[in-house]
């Protein structure tokens, strides 16, 4: 089996490479890459985001045919995707950090900021919170719920469809955390930054 991370220039994401390589130790192909063949004839991808919504969508957009080569892997093959944090947010049709900027389109929904409520929550969010598991998601498999996980973000995702929401966190209010449509899988927290539970959640990801 072989998994591509997508590289498309999108701040470091040298500790998603290094928890996947330990997670997946030799059994399991991990390739770091923004080749459209080899993202198109992996067995999963996943899509680190670090950096604004709008500084991230034009790395894919910067990248000839990136974004087809993702539609054609996620949504006519059906195969798994993780996003993480900004990879997750950049599902949504439109976000609104630094200006209105276009996205993926793949689950509908918009990514603002979230409402610290006149500044009694600081952004960004950042550090340990315990999520929240609405529904059942492969990813969370042997998770308990209200696991602390790792997170750096200021904008949040909303999703239309509530059923697409597999996790929630309390911060302001409750913010979508992880989602999950069909084959496509997103966490707002870092799994890589997460200690062993964020680890355990990795390779549930390997091991769909």
């Amino acid at each position: 089996m072989n998994i591509t991370i997508v590289d498309y220039k999108s701040g470091n994401i040298s500790s998603v490479i290094n928890s996947f390589n330990e997670v997946a130790k030799d059994k399991v192909k991990i390739e770091v890459t923004s080749d459209l063949n080899k993202i198109k004839s992996s067995d999963k991808v996943v899509l680190p985001g670090q950096g604004s919504f709008k500084s991230c969508v034009d790395g894919l957009n910067n990248i000839n045919g990136l974004v087809d080569a993702l539609n054609e892997f996620a949504i006519n093959n059906k195969k798994p995707l993780l996003g993480i944090c900004v990879g997750l947010q950049m599902f949504a049709d439109i976000g609104y950090e630094e200006t209105e900027t276009k996205g993926l389109g793949w689950i509908s929904g918009k990514v603002q900021k979230i409402d610290n409520q006149n500044g009694k929550y600081k952004l960004p969010h950042i550090g340990w919170n315990q999520i929240n598991m609405v529904k059942e998601s492969k990813i969370f498999k042997n998770i308990e719920n209200n696991s602390h996980m790792y997170f750096v973000h200021s904008y949040e995702f909303i999703p239309e469809d509530k059923n697409v929401i597999s996790a929630t966190t309390e911060y302001s209010s409750n913010v979508v955390c992880a989602v999950q449509k069909e084959n496509i899988f997103g966490t707002q927290f870092h799994p890589e930054k997460s200690d062993k539970i964020g680890l355990k959640i990795i390779g549930n990801f390997i091991n769909l």
